[in-house]
């Protein structure tokens, strides 16, 4: 099953390269670096480190707490950190600079992948959420590298696709030495794809667990004096192609409601920037870029974020926060920061990569969810109506952030015995 997976992914392969050719025509980032694809770089000596992958920008946010701590409590370890994206490596240069060790994760190809461990040479391998490659599994299985899949999670959309091909996951899986899941729920999923139930460990969710900066409420706040203190300010984060149509026009008719109110768009991708401020300025609204030196004017009723990893210092500025992905069944993105910011959060009805959590701030009355663009209107109009409902919903936001972290100290438990295993003689049954 391996042998015919492999030979499908080098016939695949030109396809693959096509496609980035594709996205470079969009995003340049997409045209460079392509010998890291395949594993040819120069890396730094010694090896015997620990490498982290996340694959996007969102799973290298959701690492950033646990990559900071293995940087305190384990200093003589190297850490390489690979990611499959652009948007992702560019979050890992601006929340660790030159700190670390960083290449794109090789293409899933036997000689792909026997480069990448002859050169770095890890001792432990962690792979964020799940991403399961099963070349890379079983190579560092063959070195006796441990392998701890942390803040694993299976989404009911996608375990169909692994169930079709149980028998090439279920084999993969059986390389990894720990699972670390989200959830009883992902817990069970893992192992109807063929998980070891003895090598699953629920520990919580690492996205709780992140660490605002001590100056972010300060930033926040330096920034909404800059836009005008009484204005009401809607901020739509992280938004797509199929988000901002809906925004744009939800924002016009609660212009007529609240003549002096801000748009703060910040789309996900970099290619979506420029559009974002067009279609914008075809509804008719005063648009301002970030990228234009000054600060957002008072005549600017869309404030367009075109710049990368800024999106927390704007959530903390804003009154009410709209998450994108989610008008569009891409799926939501990160509900968390704004409720640990206190902001109320408002969602549209496709949030499955986010389910068990937006559900839980549904619960407690930190969030709302919206159908369309005439109930996005509706929601933001009562939020900047009520200003006791903005309080009351962020506060129970910020309060059920705080009473779910713990997630980070049970993986870094984790790590610690797979450190200490990865000295040991494997075991009879390993």
């Amino acid at each position: 099953m391996r042998a015919l997976y492999s030979l499908l992914l080098y016939l695949l392969t030109p396809l693959v390269l096509v496609y980035l050719a594709v996205r470079g025509l969009r995003s340049s980032d997409y045209l460079k670096r392509w010998p890291e694809r395949f594993a040819c770089f120069k890396a730094p000596q010694p090896g015997n480190g620990i490498v982290v992958h996340a694959a996007s920008m969102g799973e290298v946010n959701a690492a950033a707490e646990l990559i900071k701590e293995l940087a305190n409590r384990f200093p003589g370890l190297p850490l390489c950190l690979t990611t499959f994206t652009p948007t992702g490596s560019d979050r890992i240069r601006s929340l660790f600079g030159e700190s670390v060790f960083h290449v794109y994760v090789p293409f899933d190809l036997p000689g792909a992948v026997r480069r990448f461990l002859d050169r770095v040479k890890p001792r432990l391998l962690i792979v964020m959420e799940t991403e399961i490659w099963p070349n890379l599994y079983f190579g560092a299985a063959s070195r006796e590298i441990p392998i701890l899949i942390a803040n694993a999670r299976i989404s009911e959309k996608s375990i169909g696709g692994y169930l079709r091909f149980r028998g090439l996951t279920s084999a993969a899986l059986s390389q990894v030495s720990c699972i670390a899941a989200q959830s009883e729920q992902d817990a069970e999923r893992l192992i109807q794809i063929g998980a070891n139930p003895d090598r699953i460990a629920v520990t919580g969710n690492l996205k709780f667990d992140f660490r605002l900066p001590p100056s972010l409420m300060e930033q926040g706040d330096s920034i909404r004096l800059a836009w005008g203190t009484d204005r009401l300010v809607l901020l739509a984060g992280s938004t797509h192609e199929g988000d901002e149509a809906p925004v744009v026009g939800a924002f016009q008719a609660i212009l007529d409601a609240f003549p002096t109110a801000l748009l703060v768009l910040v789309p996900r991708h970099p290619e979506r920037f420029g559009r974002a401020a067009q279609l914008a300025r075809a509804a008719g609204l005063s648009v301002s870029m970030r990228s234009d030196g000054v600060s957002c004017p008072r005549t600017t009723q869309c404030f367009v974020i075109n710049a990368m990893g800024e999106l927390l210092r704007y959530y903390a500025a804003c009154d009410v926060a709209f998450v994108g992905g989610s008008f569009d069944p891409i799926g939501g993105h990160n509900v968390l920061e704004p409720a640990a910011l206190s902001k109320p959060v408002l969602v549209g009805p496709h949030t499955f990569n986010f389910k068990d959590i937006t559900q839980q701030l549904l619960d407690v009355h930190a969030a709302m969810r919206v159908a369309d663009e005439n109930a996005l209107e509706a929601a933001v109009c009562r939020l900047f109506s009520e200003p006791e409902l903005r309080d009351s919903m962020g506060l129970a936001g910020s309060k059920l952030v705080a009473s779910n972290q713990g997630a980070l100290e049970h993986t870094l438990d984790i790590t610690k015995n797979l450190l200490g295993a990865s000295d040991r003689p494997p075991s009879a049954d390993g």
